[in-house]
């Protein structure tokens, strides 16, 4: 399968996710500027300008009018997906990094990071229907998590609030009280800070990536841990297939230690697992850097990569990967 290179974004990638029909995919980087691409062939098709500093996090609305994203620069904002306007723009106190639209989209959680003497913190916003109604006010604001979270996505019937970061615990939260209902087991759970958390397509397990070199797999009611996927280096992005029992890990090491690895150009993979055995299916190599985002098309008939090394690759599955045998 021979991947498309999508280059636009001048600085690393941080984040990837399609639509719900499948035929657009939004991309966020260092370089302040979302961009949306059409799934299909790679062409780019607009970008999204106002953040000033990277931009970690995306998520569009159901219906793929709405965008939001989450910055550095202490912002969250919403756009007009078609114009690329942007429409309202949610202030805080410290650099945003993760958001996340409730099924139906009346509601956004949005973490923020710990910074000067803020702690980190997990807002829920109200989405107005009529844009020239928004307001900033949170609904609910928990604070708690020692250092970052660096994802936080919505349970089932937006119930509850699922989040996860550096302190390496996931946590369920009641949405209304803001309440903690589970914390996962410093036994079984993740040894280091967890990086990425992604939601199986019918929202009954997630996936979590962490430094520890691992992947889990989680039931997103009880927190039971259900499966396990070890790596040889750190995890910064993993993805659940929504038609195959596959889940993809991709990762490399920290930011900090990449000089080091200029002979190994090109070897950076995205690893595929078989979700209930456990074992490595294949790679699919390519970049030039840690892989720092990944996401499945809705439809599991091809995945993208984003990496340290700016670009994103768009990859068609052949037809022999929807036959593999274990």
């Amino acid at each position: 399968m021979r991947p498309i290179l999508m280059k636009g974004h001048e600085r690393p990638l941080t984040f990837l996710k399609y639509n719900r029909e499948g035929d657009l995919l939004f991309s966020c980087a260092k370089d302040s500027t979302p961009t949306v691409w059409f799934a299909d062939n790679g062409e780019r098709l607009g970008t999204y300008k106002g953040h000033n500093g990277a931009v970690w996090c995306c998520d569009i609305s159901r219906d793929s009018t709405l965008l939001i994203t989450g910055c550095a620069d202490q912002t969250a904002k919403l756009w007009d997906v078609q114009t690329g306007t942007q429409l309202y723009s949610f202030n805080f106190d410290s650099p945003v990094r993760a958001v996340d639209f409730s099924v139906g989209d009346k509601f956004a959680v949005i973490t923020t990071d710990p910074f000067m003497e803020h702690s980190s913190s997990i807002q829920v916003k109200t989405i107005a229907e009529d844009v020239s109604e928004q307001t900033s006010e949170s609904v609910l604001t928990i604070r708690g998590p020692q250092g970052r979270i660096n994802r936080a996505v919505w349970g089932p019937l937006n119930q509850t609030i699922i989040s996860a970061g550096e302190d390496a615990v996931i946590r369920i939260w009641d949405s209304e009280t803001g309440k903690v209902l589970k914390e996962s087991d410093k036994e079984i759970g993740h040894a280091k800070p967890i990086t990425s958390l992604s939601k199986s397509a019918d929202g009954s397990h997630f996936i979590t990536g962490s430094s520890d070199k691992s992947a889990r797999l989680w039931d997103i009611r009880t927190l039971t841990l259900l499966k396990t996927y070890v790596t040889e280096r750190p995890v910064n992005a993993c993805a659940i297939s929504p038609l195959l029992d596959h889940v993809v890990i991709g990762g490399g090491q920290e930011a900090t230690h990449v000089t080091m690895t200029s002979h190994r150009a090109g070897k950076f993979e995205a690893k595929f697992f078989h979700k209930i055995l456990q074992e490595e299916i294949g790679g699919v190599k390519g970049h030039f850097g840690p892989i720092n985002a990944l996401a499945f098309n809705p439809d599991g008939r091809s995945f993208s990569s984003g990496g340290e090394d700016g670009y994103v690759r768009l990859h068609h599955f052949d037809p022999d990967y929807f036959s593999i045998k274990m």
